[in-house]
């Protein structure tokens, strides 16, 4: 299969903020040697590179002047199983969900509770995503890149992926490595982790004592769906910011202030606060500036109503930045990926 590079391209359908943008020229890989090949024809157009999968961490302010490869290879597959521990594989392309549910379809636990996050496989290694209780290098046993500056590939074990709160070595060496296939161990033993409150709660109410991961799985998909907006129905990248991780004298003078502070202790003697909980105590839960606004059950999570374009969404989230930062002190970082 040949690429078939596609000029003036809308990304509209490309981002799950659903915001209109061209990309200058389009292609979508779906093997390694077009992979190759994309980077080739990049090289020879003189055009910088853009890499999307599910475009859910992306917000697009402009056009993109660039060539934007999308990620569209498949293929899962089981590398090795003993009975109990069973090593699996999947392309950068496969989507991050469907693929979690094909895990619990062959009996395997371990990614349950990373159910129902939008993007793609080769995108969760970069920002190590995490949710209630779990992160990605819970499980991650390694990838294969391509080094754009060598053109070799390379297999990277999970030391060497420098893993941190939505965080990882791909963040910071950005544009050097593009992820082609990741590995991660699971097991046929269920060793649920059910640290999240509402998650015990919603279990015990549905009368489940002893989960299985897909039980896990179907209780938090159902969670989800309560806190946040569907983006082909509501335009949106999940949580646009990150929790943030502040000293601890920065922490009790804030409690001394909230009582009701939302703060999680951390190994390195720092504590971690709920960004949602700054923002709501801040009073933009629900806000709402023409086309752009914050989700009404969700304070961590900017919507598109319709027709925003990618600047007015970055407007509000750096007004929303501002006034966390004057009232608490606080930074919030944002997580998704601004071009």
């Amino acid at each position: 299969m040949s690429l078939q590079p596609r000029e003036q391209a809308s990304l509209k359908a490309f981002n799950s903020f659903g915001i209109e943008a061209q990309a200058r020229l389009f292609v979508q890989t779906h093997t390694d040697q077009q992979v190759r090949e994309a980077l080739a024809l990049g090289e020879q157009r003189q055009l910088p590179l853009l890499v999307i999968g599910g475009g859910s961490n992306l917000l697009l302010t402009r056009d993109v002047e660039a060539l934007v490869l999308h990620m569209a290879s498949r293929g899962l597959r089981i590398l090795a199983d003993d009975g109990v521990q069973v090593l699996v594989e999947a392309e950068a392309g496969e989507l991050w969900h469907p693929f979690v549910q094909w895990t619990l379809q062959q009996g395997l636990g371990g990614l349950e509770n990373l159910s129902l996050i939008p993007g793609t496989v080769g995108a969760a290694p970069m920002q190590n995503i995490g949710a209630y209780g779990v992160e990605l290098k819970d499980h991650f046993v390694g990838l294969t890149a391509l080094d754009r500056r060598s053109g070799e590939l390379r297999d990277f074990s999970r030391d060497e992926c420098a893993f941190a709160y939505r965080d990882s070595l791909f963040k910071h060496e950005a544009g050097r490595w593009l992820i082609l296939r990741v590995r991660f161990a699971l097991s046929r033993i269920a060793a649920v982790r059910l640290d999240y409150g509402p998650l015990r709660q919603r279990l015990s109410e549905q009368g489940i004592e002893q989960p299985t991961p897909m039980q896990v799985s179907q209780a938090i998909c159902a969670i989800r769906r309560e806190k946040l907006p569907d983006p082909a129905e509501l335009g949106n990248a999940g949580s646009f910011f990150k929790n943030p991780q502040v000293p601890a004298e920065l922490a009790e003078r804030l409690r001394g202030e909230y009582p009701d502070l939302v703060a999680y202790p951390q190994a390195d003697g720092r504590v971690k606060l709920a960004a949602g909980w700054l923002i709501e105590r801040a009073g933009w839960k629900g806000c709402r500036q023409g086309e752009v606004g914050v989700h009404r059950l969700q304070a961590l999570v900017l919507v598109n109503y319709g027709n925003a374009s990618g600047q007015q969404v970055l407007d509000l989230a750096r007004q929303i930045q501002a006034d966390v930062a004057q009232r608490f002190a606080v930074y919030l970082e944002m997580e998704p990926n601004v071009y």
